[in-house]
């Protein structure tokens, strides 16, 4: 890109600050009818090395119903995200400004025994190795009917009849008789399930699912993923989906928000992400995706390099040196989002009006021609 676009661009500063107000008065229309809201949160964790910068600005909202799928590298913040609307930091955790907020609280604010009565029975969590999340010398039934002494005043009796009723609804069969064994006697899916049942225990609002698939195999996966979605629609569930894989959510999410580097680099529905990525990492991921249907002279495009070190966050677009379309301006300054539709932001100088215009490699093109064909026939 030429020094001349590069200070075109530069000094468009009404430009870029009607990208950020637009993009600002859109997501607070959204946030009236969100369960839940993230506001420029900042998570950073101290260590020997020095501070490390995981969460750097996020803001999303989750709306009532809605599935929200998180997606990124290993390293991007979308756990950190997810275990601070949690209150599950470590203690090395310190969140310097940001705001969380939840039926009409700001949950940075609260204090433990304030947060202790949100979590589990208003919003709940479920981790991904179900191995780790259970105490395996003690029975299942137990560790469920905790959760509902836990989440209220309930008689012995009753809590041990509501969890065989949940067992038999996150698909475990013969609950009564189960309802007595250790999580070593159940299958890596199964123990996923009762994790499930103990997450939905308290009856929550919220379902927070940290990668619940990435210790199982594939066949299992898709039980699993059924099972969330299942869940969600009987129980209206608001749900935040987080994983690294695209493939994953495609089938389950309303809305998906890709992070890169602690921060969301793109936002936008299902469909926009998948048929109109913007960012250039989004639509790295996207190429980067096998496909049945490629023929042997296709090659899977690869992203270069490594995520960078969050000791020290690099200057403007954190993705700039992993781009092969980076412009001069992506080493200099921070893009804002940008709007693409009422729904849809992405944080890239790419759109901006000066920027030149980038092509889809081909073969995710052709990939995304094919699909929404295929939208339309079924």
């Amino acid at each position: 890109m030429g020094n001349n676009t590069v200070n075109t661009i530069m000094k468009d500063n009404m430009t870029t600050n009607n990208v950020v107000n637009t993009t600002t008065n859109t997501v607070t229309n959204t946030q009236r009818n969100s369960i839940l809201s993230v506001k420029d949160l900042h998570v950073s964790f101290s260590t020997y090395g020095g501070t490390v910068n995981a969460v750097r600005g996020v803001s999303f909202d989750l709306k009532h119903g809605e599935t929200l799928a998180i997606v990124g590298e290993s390293g991007s913040g979308k756990s950190v995200s997810s275990k601070a609307v949690m209150g599950l930091l470590s203690k090395n955790a310190s969140i310097p400004s940001g705001e969380i907020h939840y039926d009409g609280s700001n949950l940075l604010k609260l204090t433990d025994k304030e947060f202790s009565k949100i979590r589990g029975s208003k919003i709940s969590m479920i981790f991904q190795d179900p191995m780790l999340s259970l105490n395996p010398v003690m029975k299942v039934g137990k560790q469920i009917t905790e959760m509902l002494f836990l989440s209220g005043k309930i008689k012995k009796k009753d809590a041990i009849a509501k969890a065989a009723q949940l067992m038999k609804a996150v698909g475990i069969e013969d609950a009564e008789k189960r309802f007595h064994q250790y999580p070593f006697q159940f299958s890596g899916g199964m123990r996923q399930r009762i994790v499930i049942a103990c997450a939905l225990a308290g009856e929550p609002e919220i379902l927070i699912c940290d990668e619940p698939t990435t210790a199982l195999d594939v066949s299992v996966q898709a039980q699993i993923l059924d099972l969330i979605s299942d869940i969600q629609k009987k129980r209206n569930l608001s749900v935040i989906f987080i994983t690294h894989d695209l493939g994953v959510v495609a089938g389950i999410a309303d809305r998906i928000a890709v992070m890169y580097a602690g921060k969301i680099v793109e936002i936008g529905t299902c469909d926009e992400i998948f048929y109109d990525p913007r960012h250039p990492y989004t639509i790295k991921l996207l190429a980067a995706m096998p496909d049945m249907d490629m023929d042997g002279s296709e090659e899977l495009i690869s992203i270069p390099g490594a995520p960078p070190d969050m000791l020290y966050p690099p200057k403007g677009d954190a993705f700039a040196a992993r781009n092969d379309q980076a412009l001069k301006i992506d080493f200099e300054k921070e893009p804002p989002m940008f709007p693409i539709s009422e729904t849809h932001f992405a944080a890239t100088w790419l759109l901006h009006p000066y920027a030149p215009k980038v092509e889809l490699p081909p073969s995710l093109q052709k990939r995304i021609n094919k699909a929404k064909t295929e939208s339309k026939k079924g």
